[in-house]
């Protein structure tokens, strides 16, 4: 019984790592849809190639930073590790994955092709794991002070701060060391072009892949089958469901605003998705889309930063607004399972997006004075497709027969 248990967690962690694999489907055809046709198949290769840059970078120095588990054994000895521990790596990789991927959408359309690389390498490896080690593996005594502190840690279920605020913070010290795209705003602060998406239907294919791989997820960050709970499914729907119901009215039916904001309301239930009571999870879901629309709008018109795909207000805003949620619809008093505080909820998404918006502005910067991190003005008019890649999304367009 005991291997059939284990072999049934290896199979259960495995589906759930290749549903969160085909998240990254979801973030390539997201990106895709929103920008111009010129950079669509920029969008397509850096998701895959950051996905490959992540794995190096996590196999070799990330996982041990965060679990203090490391693969440089002989093949023999690799052997003797159980499948779990194999299947569990690449669990967590697709989780690390995941920064360089939130990142894309932000730099999208002016963003050197090798320096995003090496700062993929640099934040999957050494400031994501730093996090996640304080968060999910009681690294750095942290969890202990905040227990000792406030009396429960910080809870973080499937990500909301983990992934999502640090990926979104990182996102934006990198947009704002970037700068605008050129045409964007005008130099008086006028907004000079909006650069509408250039394919509604990439936009939702690239949101229904990530809707459906957000189960595996959530439900799947139990990591063995004997903690599976149908509460995080129901919570992860009822979110769901929240977030695009008022991205739709706050957005007067916008279908980017549509399409974004269940991905707002899946965000912010990660951290309590395993304790909040379904209503709550609404009204977390619910409260993440209206929060996505507003920041989203006044970070684009008015602050004029340029987040392509506003990762900073999905990911950012909403997964800090995720981990807060947590120590309040988390409470028995609101109908949750307890096991929370409001100021180790607080403390923890603080420092989760102190880490982040530090590390990002550290790696972004140094690139930016040493190698440089965005392209000329030729080349950003041109397209990262011919600039980068020497060929475009339809290239028998550009054929003159």
């Amino acid at each position: 019984m005991e291997n059939f248990k284990t072999s049934a967690d290896v199979l259960f962690i495995l589906l759930g790592a290749i549903m969160i694999l085909a998240m990254h489907a979801g973030f390539a055809f997201l990106e895709l849809g929103t920008v111009r046709r010129k950079n669509q198949v920029n969008a397509l290769v850096k998701i895959l190639v950051d996905f490959s840059v992540s794995t190096l970078a996590y196999f070799f120095i990330g996982y041990g930073i965060a679990y203090g588990v490391h693969f440089f054994a002989g093949a023999e000895t690799l052997t003797q590790k159980s499948g779990y521990d194999m299947v569990k790596f690449f669990f967590l990789l697709t989780f690390a994955a995941a920064i360089p991927a939130i990142v894309s959408g932000g730099i999208a359309e002016r963003a050197r092709f090798g320096p995003q690389l090496a700062a993929t390498f640099i934040l999957v490896g050494f400031v994501y794991p730093f996090f996640e080690g304080i968060a999910w593996n009681q690294a750095y005594g942290i969890q202990g002070w905040l227990k000792a502190s406030f009396g429960e840690e910080f809870h973080d279920f499937a990500g909301s701060v983990v992934v999502h605020a640090v990926g979104g913070w990182i996102g934006l010290a990198a947009v704002l060391l970037l700068g605008a795209r050129r045409g964007r705003y005008h130099k008086d602060g006028g907004i000079a072009g909006a650069h509408p998406p250039s394919s509604i239907p990439f936009l939702a294919l690239g949101a229904w892949i990530l809707i459906v791989g957000w189960f595996g997820f959530n439900v799947m960050s139990a990591q063995t089958l004997d903690k599976v709970s149908g509460l995080v499914a129901m919570n992860s729907l009822m979110a769901m469901v929240g977030g695009t119901l008022v991205a739709l009215a706050a957005g007067k039916n916008d279908p980017g605003f549509v399409h974004n904001g269940p991905l707002a309301g899946l965000v912010a239930v990660c951290a309590g998705s395993d304790i909040m009571h379904p209503l709550g999870a609404l009204v977390t879901g619910g409260i993440a889309g209206g929060l996505f629309v507003l920041m989203f709008t006044l970070a684009q018109n008015r602050w004029k930063i340029d987040d392509v795909l506003g990762v900073w207000p999905l990911h950012g805003l909403c997964g800090a607004w995720g981990g807060i949620a947590a120590g309040i619809f988390g409470a028995k008093a609101l109908g949750g399972l307890g096991g929370v505080a409001f100021m180790s909820q607080f403390a923890g998404t603080a420092l989760g997006i102190s880490i982040a918006f530090g590390g990002g502005m550290l790696v972004y910067g140094i690139l930016k004075m040493t190698v440089g991190i965005r392209l000329d003005a030729e080349e950003e008019y041109n397209g990262a497709d011919l600039t980068i890649h020497k060929i475009t999304a339809a290239p028998e367009r550009e054929t003159n027969w």
